[in-house]
């Protein structure tokens, strides 16, 4: 078990060298929809390459879900095989969000140095696509006007 400093200090360490193995701008957080976010998440357990989806208007957060959802089957068969869709998702705070994620398929561990690398491979490579797919459908998923 490590003292909170020690945990905090190996976060710090992890994602230090994250930058460094891919010094690249990731778009996470710049999707110029408000609320709307990729996340790189890692703890103890597992890592995963999220797109969470969080506005606290209802409908907002139906309606982006719902465009990203529209577009499932390319995702799934021209980006990202094992992308896992769920429009209800709590977060550990209760909060209520629809998130769209991938996991890695193996059990890794921040606290392990000897899986970091594993585990920027593995944000890289589902990143990359996911951002991708992202920019090509990025008008169409920001309109906010429902298409009957």
């Amino acid at each position: 078990m490590f003292s909170k400093e020690e945990a905090l200090q190996i976060k710090k360490d992890f994602w230090t060298g994250f930058a460094n193995a891919y010094p690249q701008k990731w778009l996470l957080h710049n999707t110029k929809i408000k609320d709307v976010a990729f996340k790189f998440y890692v703890d103890n357990k597992t890592a995963q390459v999220a797109l969470e989806i969080e506005p606290k208007d209802e409908e907002k957060r139906k309606i982006y879900y719902e465009k990203i959802e529209s577009l499932k089957t390319i995702l799934l068969e021209e980006f990202l095989s094992d992308v896992i869709f769920e429009r209800n998702y709590y977060l550990p705070n209760g909060k209520l969000i629809s998130r769209i994620w991938i996991d890695i398929d193996k059990k890794v561990s921040v606290n392990n140095k000897a899986s970091w690398q594993e585990i920027y491979d593995f944000f890289a490579n589902k990143m990359i696509p996911f951002e991708l797919f992202f920019y090509e459908y990025e008008d169409y998923i920001k309109d906010l006007e429902i298409n009957t």
